[in-house]
């Protein structure tokens, strides 16, 4: 795969501009110390750092015009429910398949091993249409991902002697490609003759097409433009679209289309768009497409038809609807892109300055308005990318709307401006790193030695990755036989073995980079000897006397430890190793003594903790003897933090604490090492990258309801411990929100009701119940009124003091605790209120109340009133039976209950409510209705023709409501097979007409109230014979009706109740023959021409309207009606009642 050329990036100015520049890395070489968030192996330093499903993504490449080139993808198979389909890209919607070409081809592997899946997407002989950008889309069920990359197409190189890659080259021939300076003088000569050729060439060149197919292109129509690109295996069709639209080519006029969609529309994210286009029929069929998709009506996309303009909307448009859309309307098409325009990101919180020293970890955060938005750091005007980030040891970070750069040790190079760039604005901050103050632990001492004898300096500094020279006399120390010069640690030591007089001087140590020296001097004592042969106590040589316990050896576990003695005497000493009362003499094993000249030597192959203690050497010969001690520090990692428990959790953090590790490893315990993951996963995740110092650890941004296991690391200078046993599982759970809407609903003498809402928020802990607590004036303790928790949203505080001012408040409680409570604003005085009975009759209740038998009779009454009235109900001044009516009675209603009714429930109930000397009735009127009886008496009364007159009686029982109806039925007698004649039939008589003539016919009626027809019918006793033709019939003579009759109120005047300022009208029916003359009267008065009266007589229904009543029109209305044979009188009574 062709590699994307570096960038050439210049050295900065300044001091470090003289210095060489390093060696560039290989490409794959990981850095000496990586970052903590290191790629994965398998991905290239330059590319991006994998982000959901991608291991590796496409890297952007640059090619040469002719050549191939693939781009290769791995995905992780792991994160995947199924099978992956995959998509590849041209630009945001062109898809790349078999129509392409044969030019492009694709492959997929699968690793079942590793579970990853390989994407390769190869292109042959890369023509200059196939440069832009390109996207490779992953699905699998409801995952989805993708990612871009760019293909950059180059001219091809030339080869003849002006060729531009030979001009562009480095000064020095015979060195290597990155030594001397670029050579740009040759380069500069060939532009102008390079320039001609490439202007010379354009007008041949166009986007790689050749002429004859732009010459297919002018001719085609637009719709074919897609097919033959892909024929052709043209790819920028954006670019292609361009060229075409400055030929000019002439469109034909379309037969379908008096106005197409404009080439492309913008719209703001968020915002709504409305595409446009105008036919010549009304009647045409139109199809919308986005992206070759046909877009279905829905909230999203509206369509609307008005007059020949079809009319697509697309409501809040994201970045999804970034797309081209299609209009279809027969054979023809036109198309139009939709470009989304992303709102500008605004930086919310900027950079700010910081002055650091050099090795500190660095962190630079900025905050911006929109999450996921794409920023631009730069350096010194240089912009720094994740591909540099590997080489200047610096990494990206984002969490949600911070954007942060990390330094894990900055040096000074990384000094500088910083800049962070958006599309709506820029910020700036200095970075200032300092070199740190080298401090003199220990300091060099001066010595006093004899000839023969060793010389040790020794110093000891703060930083142990200072190195640093010595010098003696100002002339610098070379290592050679006699001198040694060595550095452990922050130690840096020089031995001078068999000291000679010309050793003597001044001598000094200085640090690398810093402006320090250490100095002492070597003093020489000459000591005349003389000489005894053969006769020298031994001597063991260490770097202290071994009389303190100063002398020792620190080693890490595991490591091999040699500890190598110098001794010497006349004749040669014997050495004995011993630790406390053990000797050892071994020559083989994990511990051993090898003996060598002038040096004895104790081994342990694999340091353990119990090799830890104090060891003696004792050497001796017959001039004497001299012994030493040595201790020995066998250091590890610590052992793992012990009680590692969560302490407390909200509703996405919880605590952490732990106890020190038993063991420290013989080293201090630096700090902690934190990582935790769901329960089930086997994935850990860190909490945090640099050492904890202390004992307890809040961890954030978890999901509440989740399950979390976490567990501890300890860290010494030696390493990481093993981890700690993990926590018992534990879920982020969050009290509620305080409860809402707190308020008094009664006080009484000693106890006070409270209602309240439930929290707006109560979250995946939901909640136990409400705890009640009071606080009396001038205190400051809070009282629990309930030890448990109540579950409804109300609560009555009982045994108060009376008189005494009361703060109430409430909290929630769940399985994290007691919510934030709600209290009430102002206290209350615990005292009982006195409030006048009255009856609050529902409005079905003013007027009749109708049930059916054997249905539950239920009347609920509200009432007010304080104290609690006494409630009496009573029927005809009676009490009522409590074997068939239950009463139940609260602070403020009352319960009526019969189970099952009977008619003799019906009747007037009187409800009395009486506080003291105050009272309020009110009166009930039930009636209890069920099916009426059978007609009787149902008899032919008269047949002539083919009709027969029916007549009845009505039935002994109404079932205690007015009858609506008759039910009439016939039947031959032949048959028995019924017939209807009539329904509802309101008369006790009917004519039934087209019966058959020589049948014979029996009738039966039904009777029919409010609850249905009667359960048995009337059936007539004798027949009606239709005679046959020929048979004469004589009709009887009948005596002329007098219609006549005085006044009468079929529907009396019922009392009313109305209020003030609404309309009310009385009403009433009356029925008499000659038509009776009307009066209305108020109070026995005539009622004359008043405007406030509307009087009506709408075939003897009388209706009197009163507008707009007041309580002076209360009182007694009576109707009158009059005609030559007497006359009838209806009265009522009128309250008018002003609201409260």
């Amino acid at each position: 795969m062709p590699e994307a050329k570096p960038e050439t990036k210049k050295a900065p100015a300044g001091k470090d501009a003289t210095k060489p520049a390093p060696k560039e890395a290989p490409q794959q070489k990981a850095p000496t110390e990586p970052p903590k968030e290191a790629p994965p192996e398998d991905q290239s330093p330059t590319a991006e750092e994998p982000t959901g499903i991608f291991l590796k993504k496409p890297d952007s490449v640059s090619v040469e015009n002719g050549k191939e080139a693939t781009i290769v993808a791995k995905v992780n198979g792991k994160e995947l429910p199924a099978k992956p389909t995959i998509k590849w890209f041209k630009g945001k919607w062109l898809e790349l398949g078999s129509k392409s070409g044969a030019r492009f081809s694709f492959k997929e592997t699968h690793d079942s091993a590793s579970n990853v899946y390989t994407l390769e997407l190869h292109i042959g002989k890369v023509v200059l249409g196939d440069r832009g950008d390109y996207r490779l889309e992953v699905k699998a069920k409801d995952v989805c991902d993708s990612c871009a990359f760019n293909i950059d197409v180059e001219a091809p190189r030339q080869d003849s002697a002006g060729q531009t890659l030979e001009s562009f080259k480095r000064s020095g021939e015979g060195k290597s490609d990155t030594a001397g300076e670029l050579d740009f003088s040759s380069l500069l000569k060939k532009r102008q003759v390079v320039e001609e050729e490439k202007k010379k060439k354009k007008d041949d060149d166009d986007l790689g097409i050749p002429p004859e197919i732009w010459e297919l292109l002018k001719g085609a129509k637009k719709s074919e433009y897609e097919r033959i690109a892909f024929q052709y295996g043209i790819t920028d069709l954006r670019g292609m679209l361009k060229r075409l639209k400055k030929a000019k080519v002439e469109v034909k006029k379309s037969a379908a289309f008096t106005k197409k969609l404009d080439p492309a529309y913008q719209v703001d994210k968020g915002n709504k768009i409305k595409l446009v286009v105008e036919i010549s029929d009304p009647d045409l069929p139109l199809k919308w497409f986005k992206n070759g998709q046909e877009i279905k009506p829905s909230s999203k996309y509206v369509f609307e038809n008005v007059g020949k303009k079809r009319i697509l909307t697309i409501n809040k448009c994201t970045l999804a609807d970034d797309a081209a859309y299609e209009v279809v309307v027969k054979d023809e098409k036109c198309f139009t892109e939709l470009f989304v325009r992303e709102p500008p990101v605004l930086i919310i919180t900027p950079l700010e300055d910081q002055q650091v020293f050099v090795g500190d970890r660095v962190e630079m955060s900025v905050e911006v308005s929109e999450e996921g938005a794409q920023v631009m750091w730069m350096k010194d005007g240089v912009e720094m990318t994740r591909e540099d980030s590997f080489k200047s040891q610096y990494r990206f970070k984002k969490d949600g709307k911070r954007h942060i750069l990390i330094y894990s040790e900055v040096t000074l190079e990384d000094k500088g401006h910083y800049q962070v760039m958006t599309n709506g604005g820029q910020c700036e901050a200095e970075l200032i790193v300092e070199e740190k103050q080298l401090e003199v632990l220990q300091g060099i001492a001066d010595l006093t030695v004899k000839a023969s004898e060793q010389a040790v300096f020794k110093c000891e500094v703060s930083d142990e990755k200072v190195t640093g020279k010595w010098y003696k006399n100002g002339v610098e120390v070379r290592p050679s036989k006699r001198i040694t010069i060595s550095h452990v640690g922050r130690c840096h030591k020089l031995v001078i073995d068999d000291v000679h007089p010309e050793d003597e001087g001044d001598y000094t140590f200085v640090p690398d980079g810093y402006a320090l020296s250490l100095s002492a001097k070597l003093n020489f004592l000459e000591i005349k000897v003389e000489y005894v042969p053969k006769q020298e106590p031994p001597k063991i040589h260490l770097d202290c006397s071994g009389k303190t316990s100063e002398n020792s050896i620190v080693v890490v576990a595991g490591n091999k430890l040699r500890m190598d003695v110098s001794i010497t005497g006349e004749p040669p000493p014997v050495a004995t190793w011993m630790k406390e009362d053990e000797v050892f003499s071994g020559s083989e094993g994990r511990v051993r003594i090898e003996q060598r000249k002038d040096i004895s030597s104790f081994v342990i192959e694999s340091a353990e903790r119990a090799d830890e203690g104090r060891y003696t050497i004792k050497v001796t010969n017959p001039a004497g003897e001299d012994v030493a001690s040595i201790f020995l520090r066998v250091v590890d990692v610590p052992d793992p933090p012990e009680a590692v428990r969560v302490t407390s959790v909200g509703e996405d953090w919880a605590v952490l604490a732990w106890e020190p590790p038993k063991y420290d490893g013989g080293r201090p315990v630096t700090g902690y090492l934190l990582e935790r993951k769901k329960k089930g996963s086997q994935r850990w995740m860190k909490l945090n990258f640099e050492v904890f110092t202390e004992m307890t650890y809040e961890s954030t941004n978890m999901i509440e309801g989740v399950l979390y296991e976490m567990r501890v690391f300890a860290v010494n200078a030696i390493g990481v411990s093993q981890p700690s046993v993990n926590t018992k599982p534990f879920m982020p759970i969050a009290p509620t929100s305080e409860p809402l809407h707190l308020t008094v609903e009664d006080v009484t003498d000693t106890t006070t009701t409270l209602r309240w809402r439930p929290p707006d928020r109560i979250g995946a802990g939901g909640i136990d119940g409400y705890l009640v607590e009071y606080c009396l004036e001038g205190s400051d303790e809070w009282i629990p009124a309930n030890t448990e928790p109540v579950e409804r949203c109300g609560f009555t505080v009982k045994n108060l003091p009376t008189g005494a001012k009361i703060t109430f408040r409430v909290v929630g409680v769940n399985i994290a605790g007691r919510s934030a409570p709600a209290t009430l604003t102002q206290p209350v005085t615990i005292r009982e209120i006195v409030e006048q009975p009255k009856i609050r009759l529902p409005r079905h209740l003013r007027e009749t109340y109708v049930r059916k038998v054997g249905e539950h009779l239920n009347v609920v009454i509200p009432f007010q009133g304080k104290p609690r009235p006494q409630v009496v109900w009573t029927k005809g001044g009676a009490p009522i039976d409590t074997s068939r009516v239950h009463v139940r009675t609260s602070d403020f209603d009352t319960v009526f209950f019969v189970r099952e009714a009977a008619r003799s429930d019906s009747g007037e109930y009187e409800l009395s409510v009486q506080i003291e000397n105050m009272k309020d009735t009110a009166t009930i009127r039930i009636r209890v209705v069920e099916k009426a009886g059978p007609p009787e008496n149902v008899m032919v009364k008269e047949v002539w023709g083919t009709n027969a007159l029916v007549q009845w009686q009505p039935p002994r029982d109404d079932g205690n409501s007015e009858i609506t109806g008759y039910f009439v039925q016939k039947a031959d007698k032949k048959t028995m097979e019924w017939f209807n004649v009539y329904e509802h039939s309101r008369h006790t008589s009917c004519t039934v007409s087209d019966l058959i003539v020589g049948n014979e016919y029996y009738f039966r009626v039904y009777t029919e109230n409010v609850c249905g027809l009667s359960d048995l019918p009337g059936v007539s006793k004798n027949t009606a014979k239709i005679l046959k033709t020929g048979i004469t019939f004589k009709t009887p003579e009948y005596k002329e009706h007098d219609f006549r009759s005085p006044p009468k109120f079929l529907t009396p005047l019922l009392d009313r109740v109305v209020v003030a300022g609404y309309a009310a009208a009385l009403y009433c029916a009356v029925r008499g023959h000659p038509k009776p003359k009307v009066i209305w009267m108020k109070n026995k008065m005539e009622i004359g021409e008043d405007p406030k009266f509307l009087m009506t007589n709408h075939q003897g229904v009388l209706t009197l309207n009163i507008r707009r009543p007041s309580p002076f029109d209360s009182g007694t209305y009576s109707c009158r009606a009059v005609n030559e044979l007497g006359e009838a009188l209806a009265e009522c009574k009128l309250d008018v009642r002003v609201p409260h």
